[in-house]
């Protein structure tokens, strides 16, 4: 049995809020609910989601980023000096049949980055509270506010030197990592959706036009996670999940690991890399050879954006592929991203979602034996 994060069996994090919850944030927005009568809802949909997991047998239980409405703003707007300005990056999201839709999740940094008080440690908190197996909590990473826009997101005006930008967000990031490991967090996941999306050639064509070189930010952006990381605690196990986007069953990017997967692999002081590969789209599994021995792969295989039940025998069958690249005793399972990075969550039930979840312990256990 696998002691220590990621665990065979494991998941990447956000879940479809339920009803109560979606009602109770859209009554609050409007003021027809108190900010205390909201946290008892969400405190009451977190219990819930929590015994959830522990059912479906997962050994890492999340609060299913219940107290967020997205994956990564929450988080990066509660930093002093980054705030939200309600506009769409100039990369759509793109769904079946030529569907395509924005977030309106950009974010500019307009004054000195700093950690003004803690972030989401509470949030932690409460989950440690509740949670009978480990409990895991997913923060996104700074590198991708950066990207979607470089210098326009970062203003010269704000910050005349880039390097001082990153020294003020990885001591934002340091604080608040120390203060989670401090409440009692052992398992923390990095979501760093840049590792993916600087595989696609539109968004790479993107990143040149913004005025950055899409061959050099992997590097760049590897050292800024390994800066953040540090002075973690040896208590503390760290992974980094990437996608290719996840919003109402839609992405934003395609194309393989093979433009970053050496640099990023290995070149960044995490202790397991939760990979996206659930379509045609993630590419094939030769960029692991890449990926360091001592390092833990989590195939994203079952996907958060289908109803459909995936098969035991071709998850198996998969599994077997990507061990011709990464020793078995090194490969995890898990779906492909979470279930609703955004609060609209994706186009499946929360039966869907369920069966989805024990189907990746079940698949677990028969191929090492133990979830």
């Amino acid at each position: 049995m696998t002691r220590k994060p990621p665990f065979r069996a494991d998941q990447v994090g956000s879940l479809l809020r339920p009803k109560e919850l979606v009602e109770a944030r859209d009554k609050a927005a409007k003021g027809t609910i108190s900010a205390a009568q909201l946290r008892q809802i969400e405190d009451r949909s977190i219990r819930d989601a929590v015994k959830m997991q522990e059912a479906a047998g997962l050994r890492a239980v999340t609060d299913g980023e219940f107290r967020r409405a997205f994956w990564h703003t929450d988080f990066l707007t509660g930093i002093e000096g980054i705030v939200a300005t309600q506009t769409d990056y100039s990369v759509a999201f793109k769904g079946e049949g030529g569907e395509t839709a924005g977030t309106s999740t950009m974010m500019v940094v307009n004054s000195k980055v700093k950690r003004a008080k803690p972030i989401m440690v509470d949030h932690f908190a409460y989950l440690k509270s509740v949670a009978k197996q480990t409990p895991k909590f997913c923060i996104p990473s700074p590198t991708y506010l950066h990207m979607r826009g470089g210098k326009r997101i970062v203003p010269p005006g704000v910050y005349a030197d880039m390097e001082d930008f990153w020294t003020d967000i990885v001591r934002a990031y340091r604080e608040e990592i120390r203060d989670l490991a401090a409440a009692g967090c052992n398992y923390l996941q990095l979501d760093d959706v840049t590792v993916a999306c600087l595989c696609d050639k539109d968004i790479r064509a993107q990143v040149k036009a913004d005025g950055e070189d899409p061959d050099k930010l992997p590097a760049k952006y590897a050292s800024v996670v390994n800066a953040i990381l540090a002075d973690r605690p040896a208590s503390l196990s760290v992974t980094m999940h990437t996608c290719r986007g996840n919003h109402m069953s839609m992405w934003m990017a395609s194309g393989g690991y093979d433009p970053v997967a050496e640099t990023v692999f290995g070149g960044t002081a995490v202790d397991g890399f939760f990979l996206e590969y659930d379509t045609e789209r993630a590419g094939g599994f030769e960029p692991l050879r890449f990926v360091p021995k001592n390092k833990k792969v989590v195939l994203g295989l079952v996907s958060t954006k289908k109803p459909k039940l995936e098969s035991k025998d071709e998850l198996k069958r998969r599994i077997d592929a990507a061990a011709k690249f990464v020793p078995l005793e090194n490969l995890c399972l898990s779906p492909q991203c979470g279930f609703a990075s955004t609060h609209f969550g994706n186009r499946i039930t929360a039966d869907d979602q369920r069966r989805k979840l024990e189907l990746v312990v079940q698949v677990a256990e028969e191929v090492w034996g133990s979830a």
